[in-house]
Formats: C-alpha cells, sequence, structure tokens
C-alpha cells in the first residue's frame, strides 16, 4: 500500500515553525544564561536583580491578552515578525543600558524584549498547533523541543563568552541581528490557512469563561513556574549556593534545557501511549526529587542529577498545555492566548518571588518554593485530557 505523501505548504510550514521556535529559545537564553554577569554589571543584589527580571515578564504579560485578536487580525506570520523584530530592539536597547551601567535603560530594553516575546510566543503556537492539526501527528512537544534546542545553543554562547571573559552587551547585539535575519526568511513559509487569520473568531471573553481552558491555564502556569524559575535562576544558585564558577552555573543551565530538549523530542511517543494526564502526573513527580537534589545534595555530582530530572518534570507542561488548549482549531487562537496569558503569570511571579526569597534565605533555599507549583501542576494535569 503507497503511503500518502504529507501536503507539501504544511511541510514547508513545519519546518518554518521549527525554525521560529529555536530562534525565540536562542534569544531566550542568550539573556538568561549571562544573568550572573549581568548582576555584577549593574552591581545588583538578589531583591534587584530579581526587580529587573520582571520587566521582562511584564512586557509579556502585557502583550499576551492581545495576542489572539492581533492573530486574527494580522495572521501568525506577520504576528511573529513584528514580535520578532520587538525582541531584537528590545536586546539592542538592553545591550545599551548594561553599556553605560543603566538599570533603567537595561529594564526598558526587557519590557520591549517581553513584549515582542508575548506576541511572538502566541502567534508561533497557533501556527504549530493547526500544522499538528492539519499533519495529524503529536507534533507540539517537538516545536518546543526546537525552543529547548535554541536555549541550548544561547546557553552554550553564553557559557563561551563567560569563560572568554566576553561582555553582555556585544552577546545581545549579535543576538538581535540573528533574530530578525531568520525570521525575515522564516515566516515566508507559514501558511495562512494555518497561521490563524482564516480562523472563526470565537471571542476572548468567551474563551476566559470556559472551566477546562482556565484550568489548563492553571497547569500550565504551574509547570511554567517550575521551568521559569529555573531558567532564571539556576546558574546563579549554582555559581552563589554551591560555589561554582560563572562557566559551570551557564553550563549547568545549559545541561537543564539539554534534558528538556530530549524530553520534547519523545515525548509524543509517551503522549501517544500513556496520555496527557498521567504524563503531566509523573514529570511532576520527578521534577520534586530533582529540585529537592538540587537544593539539598552537597555533591556537585548529584546536584547535576537532580537538574536533569528537574528538566525533566518541567518539560512537557508548557507544549502539552498549548495542545490541549488547541483541541477545537477553529477556537485556537483565543484560547491559546487566555491560556498563555494566565501561564505568563508565573513568568512574572517568579523572578520577584525568588528574589526576596533569597535576600532572606539565599537563592539556593528559595527555589524550594517550586515544590508548591509542581503540587499544583499534578492535580490539575486532567483537564487536559482530550473531550470526547
Amino acid at each position: 500500500m503507497t503511503a500518502i505523501a504529507p501536503d507539501p505548504v504544511l511541510e514547508r510550514a513545519r519546518v518554518a515553525v521549527s525554525v521560529a521556535f529555536v530562534v525565540n529559545g536562542l534569544a531566550f537564553a542568550s539573556w538568561l544564561s549571562r544573568v550572573p554577569a549581568v548582576r555584577d554589571a549593574l552591581e545588583l543584589t538578589p531583591g534587584g536583580l530579581g526587580l529587573l527580571l520582571l520587566a521582562l515578564s511584564v512586557g509579556a504579560v502585557v502583550a499576551l491578552p492581545l495576542s489572539g485578536l492581533v492573530v486574527h487580525r494580522l495572521g501568525a506570520a506577520r504576528t511573529v515578525l513584528a514580535g520578532g523584530s520587538a525582541v531584537a530592539l528590545g536586546l539592542l536597547v538592553a545591550a545599551l543600558g548594561l553599556s553605560t551601567g543603566s538599570v533603567s535603560v537595561t529594564a526598558v530594553g526587557l519590557l520591549l524584549t517581553g513584549f515582542g516575546t508575548g506576541s511572538w510566543d502566541v502567534a508561533m503556537n497557533v501556527e504549530a498547533a493547526a500544522v499538528e492539526h492539519g499533519l495529524e501527528r503529536h507534533l507540539m512537544p517537538r516545536f518546543h523541543a526546537g525552543f529547548s534546542v535554541g536555549t541550548v545553543g544561547g546557553a552554550l554562547v553564553g557559557a563561551a563568552c563567560a569563560a572568554g571573559q566576553v561582555p553582555v552587551a556585544p552577546q545581545l547585539v549579535v543576538t538581535a541581528l540573528v533574530v530578525v535575519l531568520v525570521l525575515v526568511r522564516a515566516v515566508r513559509s507559514f501558511s495562512p490557512v494555518f497561521g490563524g487569520a482564516q480562523m472563526r473568531p470565537s471571542g476572548l471573553g468567551r474563551a476566559w469563561r470556559e472551566p477546562r481552558t482556565l484550568v489548563i491555564g492553571l497547569m500550565v502556569m504551574a509547570f511554567a513556574l517550575a521551568e521559569g524559575i529555573a531558567n532564571d535562576w539556576l546558574a546563579l544558585a549554582l555559581v552563589d549556593g554551591h560555589g561554582t564558577s560563572q562557566a559551570v552555573g551557564a553550563a549547568g543551565f545549559g545541561l537543564f534545557v539539554a534534558t528538556m530538549t530530549v524530553v520534547r523530542l519523545v515525548g509524543g511517543n509517551l503522549l501517544d501511549r500513556h496520555g496527557r494526564p498521567l504524563v503531566l502526573r509523573c514529570a511532576a513527580a520527578l521534577a520534586v526529587g530533582g529540585v529537592l537534589l538540587v537544593v539539598l545534595a552537597e555533591a556537585l555530582p548529584l546536584v547535576l542529577v537532580g537538574t536533569v530530572l528537574w528538566g525533566c518534570g518541567a518539560a512537557l507542561g508548557f507544549p502539552v498545555g498549548m495542545s490541549a488548549a488547541a483541541d477545537d482549531a477553529q477556537r485556537a487562537p483565543m484560547r491559546v492566548s487566555v491560556v498563555s496569558s494566565i501561564a505568563y503569570t508565573a513568568f512574572l511571579a517568579g523572578p520577584p518571588l525568588v528574589g526576596l526569597l533569597g535576600e532572606a534565605f539565599g537563592v539556593l533555599d528559595s527555589l524550594l518554593v517550586v515544590l508548591v507549583a509542581l503540587v499544583v501542576g499534578g492535580l490539575t494535569a486532567g483537564a487536559t485530557r482530550k473531550p470526547v
């Protein structure tokens, strides 16, 4: 029996969306892998650093509730390109702030970066969900693996720059140029039929009143908190809490995102075999063990094992939530926008929360707050079950 060839338009869109996820991760990690150097350059306390990182989350939270409407109006391709351009501009402004030692200018840059990231994130997830439906394959974890591949690349670049004592500012300038150049080419292969612009509007207010959508948002928020706190604070926790070098701290962050990448690559098979709720509950349990090892273990090898377990557990919450929110393709833009808006409150609350706890207990011990989020994630995983 001859296999039916995949739709070439959808296949091109699949590759283009994968590229968008990779570049998004690269831009994200290019900044976060250098957090210890940023802290030193601006002479910030843990609380001050938490407030600076808050600017990134505020920008994203402002953009996310509007992103579903924007995708309906402009389509995914234009929204991704506009968001990526805002990210690039934000990175350039942040580089200027770091070069001049200005916390306020750096914060403005991160605000712009967060705003662009929020729009970019919703648009590429809507396109990804539509391609997933069109090809009838569980692809969302692999798309998010692309994001993780980008973060691995960004973390490796950050580690190399830290080891070579390269300032953060020129690293951000180069990243901004890469973002714009790659996205201009990639979005040409997005299909407007599957990009959101041709979908029937479902009503943003209605999406905010749907119990399943709201619970999925809570689940994603919980896993996003577990992922986001590691992204923001793991490198610094390894440096300050376990006495490692900045290069080892950046490499530890790279190990975390590398683990997430591997799990996302195989996540589709796990979801096919065991279903969304069971996989997410097991993931939450793994992450609990990982966080405990990172905080409580004294030997560096055990700490790194904990980093791997934490990455395994945090990997699938966000992509599974995006897939669940987009189970009905016609209502995907608004529901993905709502779920993303709820989820990103984790990135809004995480940096200052850990920063404030770090002032009192140290950054390493403050990571234990992740355990609360993981319990919530496990308890709400049932909402991701596909409607009958």
